[in-house]
């Protein structure tokens, strides 16, 4: 008796295929809606997203390093996280390269990790707490417009709007005795409805040499006592403030010069304990250096510093370069950028950690010069750090200098070309960049 040919394969195969079929078009139309930038995935050569863990809090300050990720390649202390070895072709800053991070300190006091959790996914939530160190990720803020007549609300916008994100700080620039701050519009922008941020304020005196100033100039302290019955009356939100920024310039260490590194500490600590003798009690200090190997490396450099009760967090300011030679290279090499003109500098985020592991350190000016020989250097640049900003856990904030010309003519614009913004806009959805402002009154 012949028997019947069976059915029932052909009718599972095509119920198999239109399975498969109905599961790649709800894929497709997941990711066409932004579902994968919705997951935080940092993008690596070619697109590709490299997966990381979303919501992870960074240790606290001088705490462990990050634990490894899938797509952070982990790194041994002492290594050159992702440094490219080569001399760098320029006179007098040879081979400059990035060494690893040195081991971490334990952490201070009262550094907050007391996030709470989120009420959607119940992930842990970063929020800004004691003296504005998140209690995990990293603040992401920029100086919109820089060396431009357009610079403050207006250019702030324009920035947040072609970056597709809000920023948490706003970086303004006060030089001498006349200008009070924060300034109307700059409270403005700090108390802007549902898009609150903390200002960073950076004065440079002037009129009067360092050494004068820290021993009681009179116009100077005339100044000073308008501007703390101004922030009293106007302003009691907390904000970042830093006197003289990138000091090491103008150092003329010579005795009687008013300008010497001692000077400069001193007049710092005047400035700040003047303010606070007379009721500025939410002043948040940032001192800022420039991390040009060059003077880091002097003899004089550390006696810059004022005290640790006039200083609240250490910044610095570093550029990358996008052409081959001193400053390029990737995100570790910003931070800790060397010179074999200088063997025995660390890197200035090693000695940052070294000397101050209490401090939590701001990257207080950022960017990357735009190269006409190479400008596809911007994009992978930013790529860069949303790989390797988890080797760095004192880093507690980042602050874009955003100019389309520098002193020196260069540009560090963001939207450089198409491929920069669109990897610079990935870079600001990251997780570890979504910290919440909370009101900050003193």
């Amino acid at each position: 008796m012949r028997r019947r040919p069976r059915r029932t394969r052909p009718l599972h195969i095509f119920a198999m295929t239109v399975i498969f079929a109905l599961s790649l078009v709800a894929t497709l139309s997941w990711a066409w809606t932004g579902g994968v930038d919705q997951l935080g995935l940092p993008y690596g050569p070619g697109d590709d997203p490299a997966v990381t863990l979303p919501g992870r809090p960074l240790p606290p300050l001088g705490g462990a390093r990050q634990p490894a990720q899938p797509g952070v390649v982990p790194t041994a202390p002492g290594a050159a996280p992702g440094a490219a070895p080569g001399a760098s072709g320029v006179p007098g800053e040879p081979g400059s390269a990035a060494r690893g991070v040195q081991p971490s300190h334990p952490g201070p006091a009262g550094s907050a990790t007391d996030a709470t959790p989120s009420s959607e996914s119940g992930a842990r939530r970063c929020h800004t707490g004691r003296k504005l160190v998140p209690t995990c990720g990293v603040l992401w803020g920029v100086a919109p417009g820089a060396f431009t007549d357009g610079r403050g609300k207006q250019a702030l916008a324009a920035f947040e709007e072609k970056t597709g994100r809000h920023q948490d700080i706003f970086h303004a620039y006060h030089r001498g005795n006349r200008q009070l701050f924060p300034t109307e519009t700059e409270v403005a922008i700090a108390r802007q409805p549902g898009r609150e941020r903390i200002l960073f304020l950076n004065w440079k005196p002037s009129g009067a040499s360092w050494a004068k100033i820290a021993q009681g100039d009179p116009a100077t302290d005339a100044f000073l006592d308008r501007l703390a019955r101004h922030i009293n009356a106007e302003f009691p939100e907390q904000f970042f403030f830093t006197v003289h920024h990138e000091a090491e310039d103008n150092v003329r260490e010579k005795a009687g010069s008013g300008y010497t590194a001692r000077d400069y500490a001193a007049m710092y600590r005047h400035v700040v304990q003047r303010l606070r003798a007379r009721g500025v009690d939410n002043l948040v200090t940032v001192l800022v250096h420039m991390a040009y190997v060059p003077h880091t490396s002097e003899s004089w450099f550390q006696a810059m510093y004022p005290g640790d009760d006039v200083v609240d967090w250490v910044g610095f300011d570093t550029y990358a370069y996008g052409d081959p030679g001193y400053g390029h290279g990737d995100f570790a090499e910003l931070l800790n950028r060397q010179s074999s003109a200088r063997p025995n500098w660390p890197g200035f985020y090693n000695w940052a950690t070294t000397k101050h592991p209490n401090k939590p350190l701001m990257v207080a000016e950022w960017g990357v010069w735009t190269s006409k020989t190479n400008p596809g250097h911007k994009a992978q640049f930013y790529r860069e750090v949303g790989r390797q900003i988890g080797r760095f856990p004192n880093i507690r904030a980042m602050v874009h200098f955003d100019t389309p010309h520098s002193q020196k003519g260069r540009d560090s614009r963001v939207d450089a070309t198409p491929e920069s913004l669109s990897a610079y806009r990935r870079l600001g959805r990251l997780p570890i960049f979504q910290v919440d402002i909370r009101p900050s009154v003193s």
